[in-house]
């Protein structure tokens, strides 16, 4: 039997809402019209039925090690998120992976990024921790995430020359990521620092809803835990080197089935190259899935810098991209509805993980880690 509401693990209705909401509005709307933008670049010039059969052409034997370096990347992932998480939950990685590939489902087929909240959403519930805590975490991955690819692309640059379009990706994504470091830097500030500038931000507020955001941000605070520990540190920033080198090891191999035409250019550095221009690419606000700006990221390195055929780049964009979204989406659908399925079942059962708003609120400012 499921606990009643007022058994279940202190605080947690007053974290981000129980469950994502239902997303809509204007800025779906200006998703879809940034991806069709997108993909106007992308087939503009270009006649679909020779997309097609340079499609037909592919050596599929390919594929299957291709998805199994991806899968490879995927339980990497899962290893680091559960390193980020030791602050508030001691997680396996086995225990997270299936919310990661929820995650990646929600993604893929709803806009705005849901999938960040249908993992907060998924882990919260089933392990009660906060999820501004799990939030928090997921904000942590996405900046190493993106310093990754930055170094994928200025690594390949040394080796591949680049097209003034990607001399200004690399320095639009350098800026960035030098104010998301300096933003964290401030929120790990020493005690002091930061409890003034909390009450500065908070002061205007009522009491009643300074109660509630003081909170949050405290979860939020915890879930950064990780960035405190220079041993976590390094295996977060190892994990995602492997992890995205595994991804880039996929680029590569689907390459290879494309034969004469695309082999000889596809080296290792230009794999580095458009897996971090692809995944910057995607940075940008679009529909689910990432079409479009995936597709443009693509062909903007193959086309661009290697010098392909624009029809042969834009032919291996949609193989690279349909490889990654099909076998993720459904296997991811199919742990989401198992989560769902199961309900709060887990937070029925005793847990380590359970992390109550007032234990962390006891905790010393400087933010010690959970043993």
């Amino acid at each position: 039997m499921q606990r009643s509401r007022a058994e279940r693990p202190p605080n947690q209705e007053t974290d981000v809402p129980v469950a994502p909401r239902r997303v809509g509005g204007w800025r779906v709307w200006v998703g879809l019209a940034v991806s069709a933008s997108f993909l106007f670049l992308a087939f503009r010039g270009q006649n679909p039925r020779d997309v097609w059969r340079t499609l037909q052409t592919v050596d599929l034997r390919w594929l299957p090690p291709a998805l199994l370096l991806y899968g490879t990347g995927v339980w990497l992932r899962a290893v680091r998120w559960s390193v980020l998480l030791r602050p508030v939950a001691p997680l396996a990685p086995r225990a997270v992976l299936a919310t990661v590939l929820a995650g990646y489902t929600a993604n893929n087929i709803l806009p705005l990024r849901t999938g960040e909240l249908v993992r907060a959403y998924l882990l919260g519930r089933g392990h009660g921790v906060r999820k501004s805590a799990v939030l928090a975490s997921i904000a942590v991955e996405r900046l190493f995430d993106g310093l990754t690819m930055l170094a994928f692309l200025l690594l390949a640059m040394t080796a591949i020359s680049p097209t003034t379009e990607l001399r200004r990706l690399a320095l639009a994504a350098a800026i960035v990521f030098a104010a998301v470091v300096a933003a964290l830097a401030t929120l790990l500030l020493g005690s002091g620092h930061r409890d003034r500038l909390l009450a500065l931000v908070l002061r205007p507020l009522p009491d009643r809803l300074e109660d509630r955001v003081r909170s949050i941000a405290i979860a939020f605070l915890g879930g950064l835990g990780s960035l405190r520990r220079g041993g976590d540190l390094l295996l977060v920033a190892a994990t995602s080197l492997l992890a995205w080198g595994f991804e880039a090891a996929m680029y590569w191999a689907i390459a290879q089935g494309f034969g004469p035409h695309l082999r000889p250019v596809f080296t290792p550095a230009a794999a580095l190259l458009t897996t971090g221009v692809a995944n910057l690419a995607t940075l940008v606000p679009a529909a689910p899935g990432y079409v479009g700006t995936f597709e443009a990221g693509v062909t903007l390195a193959v086309g661009g810098a290697l010098g392909v055929d624009r029809s042969l780049a834009l032919s291996y964009a949609l193989l690279v991209h349909a490889a990654l979204w099909f076998p993720v989406t459904a296997v991811g659908a199919w742990c989401w509805w198992r989560q769902a399925r199961i309900g709060g079942a887990a937070v029925d059962r005793p847990s380590r993980s359970v992390v109550a708003a007032p234990a962390l609120a006891r905790r010393p400012a400087e933010g010690r880690d959970a043993g």
